[in-house]
């Protein structure tokens, strides 16, 4: 699914499958202490909904890197230099997604299904019993994230699911969404959706690789970075399931691609926004995976919308410092990346 770009001037007020299954919460979960909080909270939990066990979360600083890698980050960086001032988006007004963290008790609606892409027929396992659309656990107050994409996270705890919809919308007391998926079993998953469900082009989570409100404000971010690109690469490699792009070349980057900022970059010493060298500091460890095609490349932070909307405060707004979005991540060492081999991880 196309991400459009979201690089736009800010007011100067906000300048910055298929089953039921509930398996046990693991005990490194990031949010096991708020499945006993009798409201939702409005912001993703430090270090995101994935447990170690996902490939969100899998350190990366000494894994091998791709036969093609100087190539490959050669055609980041020049995908990146080529747009915008050569300055990546960080995607934080829109494009990106509200997260909502419910307690157990969350009354449960069934979500509609709008067929806004013509398909012309209902996709199998999206309604009825056990379908993906169906039982879901959404605040009565929960808004999707700015934009046209409209997305929605929702993560319960206590029953160990989580859910995410493309083109969210609520009229009346009905929810309805062009696209979305469940993920059963959050603390041992992988980070993806299981068929072609799910919110993002490669079937990633888009919750996986957010750049959290709570992780900014930890002083860190303690997973991988999704990244969009204009022109992702044909096909697609592990952690993927599917992909959008179409480049061909021989240093073509699929969606799935993990690309590392080389260890022995001096993050500290860069002239780098703090939350740029935060994303830095995570590319090291973690790494960037490549999850959708977008009108530049960019980084997807969460959205402010659902606190805007119940507190009336954009976090945001101390944590940017008067920078606006569009040069959070200026000066960031492109060329300085290192890809890592196709299918790295998969067992």
């Amino acid at each position: 699914m196309l991400r459009r770009l979201s690089a736009v001037l800010l007011p100067a007020a906000l300048a910055l499958t298929l089953g039921t299954a509930t398996p046990a919460i693991a005990a490194d979960s990031a949010s096991v202490t708020e499945a006993a909080t009798t409201t939702s909270s409005v912001t993703m939990p430090a270090g995101g909904p994935f447990s170690t066990a996902s490939e969100w979360r899998r350190d990366i600083r000494t894994a091998p890197l791709h036969p093609n890698s100087a190539a490959m980050v050669k055609n980041v960086a020049t995908q990146t230099a080529n747009l915008y001032g050569g300055t990546a988006a960080f995607n934080v007004t829109k494009y990106n997604t509200s997260f909502y963290t419910v307690p157990a008790g969350q009354k449960r609606v069934d979500v509609k299904w709008t067929d806004c892409q013509g398909k012309g027929w209902t996709p199998a396992g999206l309604l009825g019993p056990g379908g993906q659309f169906v039982q879901v656990p959404i605040p009565a107050d929960a808004v999707p994230a700015t934009g046209t994409d409209g997305q929605l996270t929702i993560f319960s705890p206590s029953t160990d699911q989580l859910w995410e919809f493309w083109k969210a919308k609520k009229v009346g007391s009905t929810w309805s969404a062009c696209w979305g998926g469940r993920i059963d079993g959050v603390s041992t998953s992988r980070g993806g959706f299981s068929g072609t469900f799910g919110a993002s082009a490669s079937g990633l989570a888009l919750s996986g690789g957010t750049i959290g409100i709570k992780d900014v404000q930890s002083g860190s971010i303690q997973h991988a970075v999704a990244l969009h690109l204009p022109k992702p690469g044909k096909g697609y490699t592990y952690p993927a399931t599917r992909g959008d792009g179409w480049d061909t070349s021989s240093a073509a980057v699929p969606e799935g691609t993990r690309l590392r900022l080389n260890p022995s970059v001096d993050v500290d010493a860069l002239n780098l926004h703090p939350i740029a060298k935060m994303v830095a500091k995570a590319a090291q460890k973690y790494g960037f995976i490549v999850t959708d095609t977008s009108g530049c490349t960019s980084v997807v932070a969460e959205s402010p919308a659902a606190s805007i909307a119940r507190t009336g405060t954009n976090p945001w707004t101390s944590m940017m410092a008067g920078t606006p979005q569009f040069s959070i991540m200026a000066n960031f060492p492109w060329g300085k990346l290192q890809a890592l081999p196709k299918d790295y991880g998969k067992r």
